[in-house]
């Protein structure tokens, strides 16, 4: 899966302080920053994630918490999120990887 990142003036001694640590390390830039990604989002619930990258807000993302609870648990969120429309399958798919999670494959349904 292919991430891009978005970065101001204001964001570029934190570049350059990736560049450093990959040259440490010797691995890439886009490793390092992948591994301080990985971290920050360690053990976040999906929904923050997607709060936290701007796939949706806290309104979207209560309206589908209260959808599960009425369902029943077994109901996954980021099922709930794409069938309200809150989300897209990308979006999904990248808090997923995020989370450490497999990416998101749709149901079958048998008829």
């Amino acid at each position: 899966m292919q991430t891009t990142i978005y970065y101001t003036a204001e964001d570029r001694h934190l570049i350059n302080a990736a560049k450093d640590k990959a040259r440490k390390e010797r691995k890439s830039k886009s490793a390092v920053i992948l591994s301080i990604l990985e971290e920050y989002f360690m053990g976040k619930k999906l929904g923050e994630i997607l709060c936290e990258i701007g796939c949706m807000n806290n309104k979207e993302l209560s309206k589908s918490l209260e959808v599960q609870q009425k369902e029943g648990k077994n109901k996954l969120l980021g099922e709930i999120l794409l069938n309200e429309n809150f989300i897209a399958e990308e979006d999904l798919n990248r808090a997923l990887f995020l989370q450490k999670k497999t990416k998101y494959q749709k149901q079958k349904t048998s008829n």
